[in-house]
């Protein structure tokens, strides 16, 4: 702790709390000290405990995925509020947990949207790698009921989805693209030069063109 303290940068938490994260380490100085550390489950379980968020997105860094029980992730992941811990601990965590499935059915209608947004960013991971069980037709209907007014983190999970159900499966792509052009979701959202707007209709319109000249 004192010594993820001393890595502290005033600059980098204001940068941070823009997005809502509380901490002010450098992400790639967080990873340098991970790689030093290698993997120790119970020293990343100390460190979760401690609430610190800084310590947390280490701890995730040094976990051992598999070791953690169904009910103990459903845990993390409810007292995840922060946008970045909550997106490591699903992306470099719970994607890599036997219990994955599990947890993407139980979360996926919870009523909290936080929650939700994990079950959506778990059942985009199925659309793209294993869409095989999954009722794309029934996803879309969901989206396009929903998406419009969901808190943005949830709009934000449910939007990706929609993209790459549009990108990877040809046969809903027209569908994909007309509920994005309706909904008009992050049609205005900021895009630096030289990245893809998240809007769902410019995103999959690029991203098939890009598979196309391969």
């Amino acid at each position: 702790m004192a010594e993820l303290a001393g890595l502290e940068d005033p600059k980098t938490r204001e940068v941070n709390e823009k997005h809502g994260d509380d901490h002010g380490v450098n992400l790639s100085k967080l990873r340098a000290l991970a790689k030093r550390l290698k993997t120790q489950q119970a020293l990343a379980c100390r460190l979760w405990e401690t609430g610190d968020t800084a310590a947390r997105l280490l701890a995730i860094l040094i976990c051992r995925p598999k070791a953690f029980g169904l009910d103990e992730l459903d845990g993390m992941l409810r007292d995840a509020r922060t946008p970045k811990v909550h997106d490591w601990l699903v992306n470099y965590v719970v994607k890599k947990s036997p219990h994955a499935e599990a947890l993407r059915l139980a979360w996926f209608a919870d009523p909290d949207p936080v929650v939700a947004s994990a079950g959506w960013a778990l059942t985009t991971e199925r659309v793209t790698k294993q869409p095989e069980g999954l009722d794309l037709t029934a996803l879309l209907d969901v989206i396009e009921a929903e998406m419009r007014d969901a808190p943005d983190r949830l709009q934000w999970a449910m939007n990706e989805c929609l993209g790459n159900i549009g990108i990877e499966h040809a046969e809903h792509r027209a569908r994909a693209i007309d509920i994005g052009e309706r909904l008009e979701v992050l049609k205005d959202y900021p895009t630096s030069p030289g990245c893809t707007s998240p809007f769902v209709p410019i995103w999959i319109t690029e991203m098939v063109r890009r598979q196309d000249d391969r």
